[in-house]
């Protein structure tokens, strides 16, 4: 993975998740972020997640009180996975989840989190230097399609797909992806595109975009 900026308010979270081929992983890099994002203080087996269990609404939709995830599960893709925290570190970049383990996607803790209003950033390896990594099929899912995160404080935030997007790396769309919703969504992010081994990079990065329903 590659690597978050802070540049004023703007976090810039630019996801460089490596790939396999021999190419030993990068545990520095992460994926590009978030403008102002808020900080307001699952069933496995499901094949189609009910709806959340709100704690509020407002004029854009329902959303949750404040409450760190604890497991992602996405059934389409059989992803049933825990979270790690991101934070961002001492050079200023967002700290990527651990390289070399497969299961484990990443939240960005200093901003919204899943189902909370705002936006959520969750972030995932596409591969390792030895396999497929839990984000590996992410690009199979489509517009309907629903996911849940499962929260510390035992509710369970379903969300629904509706747009899937890959961006180039040079031409990233910050504003586009991370900027602060008026409701509760979600950015599930991993690398996508060629992998440029001289650069041991991917060229793009791929986002699905999705609210709580």
């Amino acid at each position: 993975m590659t690597a978050v900026f802070w540049s004023g308010t703007v976090l810039v979270l630019a996801m460089t998740l490596l790939g396999g081929g021999g190419d030993p992983p990068d545990d520095t890099r992460v994926p590009h972020a978030p403008p102002a994002i808020s900080t307001a203080a699952a069933d496995p087996g499901a094949s189609e997640p009910e709806a959340s269990e709100p704690s509020g609404n407002g004029p854009s939709g329902k959303y949750m009180a404040r409450s760190k995830p604890t497991r992602l599960l996405i059934p389409e893709i059989d992803v049933d996975a825990p979270f790690v925290d991101l934070a961002i570190g001492k050079n200023g970049q967002l700290d990527a989840p651990p390289p070399h383990n497969t299961n484990l996607v990443g939240w960005f803790a200093k901003g919204a989190t899943p189902g909370e209003k705002g936006t959520s950033i969750i972030a995932g390896h596409v591969d390792t230097a030895t396999s497929p990594a839990v984000f590996a099929r992410l690009s199979e899912l489509e517009e309907g399609d629903r996911f849940r995160v499962v929260r510390a404080d035992g509710s369970k935030a379903t969300f629904k797909v509706h747009d899937t997007e890959s961006f180039d790396k040079d031409d990233f769309p910050d504003e586009r992806v991370y900027a602060d919703a008026s409701r509760a969504e979600v950015r599930l992010i991993t690398c996508a595109g060629d992998y440029d081994r001289a650069a041991k990079d991917y060229t793009e990065n791929l986002v699905v975009f999705a609210h709580l329903v």
